[in-house]
């Protein structure tokens, strides 16, 4: 009886090792999910606010995410008696080891961070990325960029790519050019011709007074007088006023009674006798 007692007084105390395991459960598991609740958190913020930015929201809700996990982890082994001093020393070893590794995707990192601090592209404009291709963007992340074409096809691009091309924005000003080319004949009246264009775009509802519209001959060709309409719209009504007129400006020609250009040769005939004199003359 005296070496039971003895064995089981020399065991620890299993209620405490149950209560510090809970604990250190406990701590895990709330750390873990008031990340996520933070996370969250700051997505309904960001698309309640109009001053914030779309385009920063992934980037930052990434990197508060993990932070707050990594505080929880570093408590959770401080608690299970690891030192957490030396631990740091490690991973700080290893990050460097992995960042010599990795250099590709930390350049891609580190081009992410430049393109939400000068936000050359933001969440919704219509970007052309040198020949990479073009599209709205979607989302910029830590290391890729999401556009999604006109066609609803979806490219992601890594970030040093983005940075590191021509930035095309169609979408950051207000307001777009439109430039339309249309043919008129020789023997058509071009003054006519550019007195209905000029009166097409002045009652147009969606070209711009401003800068003042203009109707201007800018080519001649074999057989057809080419006349450019140089117009302004907004530039959420570009490719709506840039249809319209193409389809409107040709029926205001024809209406006000100007044919449509065709290519045209003259050709000339030379008489036989012509061609035997010239022969005989050689």
């Amino acid at each position: 009886m005296e070496q039971l007692q003895a064995f089981w007084s020399g065991l620890p105390d299993l209620s405490g090792i149950v209560v510090h395991l809970g604990v250190t459960l406990a701590i895990l598991v709330i750390g873990w999910a008031v990340s996520n609740l933070l996370g969250r958190w700051m997505r309904h913020v960001a698309d309640r606010s109009s001053r914030i930015d779309p385009t920063i929201v992934p980037m930052i809700r990434s990197v508060t995410v993990w932070a707050v996990r990594i505080v929880v982890l570093l408590a959770v082994l401080a608690r299970l008696g690891v030192q957490t001093a030396s631990l740091v020393a490690m991973l700080g070893a290893s990050a460097l080891a992995i960042g010599l590794a990795l250099q590709g995707t930390l350049q891609n990192f580190a081009a992410g961070i430049m393109l939400l601090v000068l936000r050359p592209v933001r969440a919704g404009e219509f970007v052309s990325i040198g020949s990479q291709g073009s599209g709205t963007v979607d989302e910029i992340g830590l290391f890729m960029t999401r556009f999604v074409q006109a066609d609803g096809i979806q490219i992601l691009l890594p970030n040093t790519l983005v940075w590191g091309s021509p930035i095309t924005n169609y979408s950051r000003n207000k307001t777009r050019r439109l430039d339309i080319m249309l043919g008129v004949r020789y023997d058509d009246d071009l003054e006519a011709a550019l007195a209905t264009l000029r009166s097409l775009i002045d009652h147009h509802d969606d070209v711009l007074a401003d800068p003042a519209p203009q109707v201007m001959v800018m080519e001649y060709r074999d057989s057809t007088i080419m006349v450019n309409i140089r117009a302004w719209a907004l530039a959420e009504k570009y490719w709506d006023v840039f249809f319209d007129l193409h389809r409107r400006a040709p029926q205001a020609l024809r209406q006000a009674g100007l044919r449509s250009p065709i290519p045209l040769r003259e050709v000339q005939s030379i008489p036989v006798s012509s061609q035997k004199d010239k022969t005989v003359n050689e």
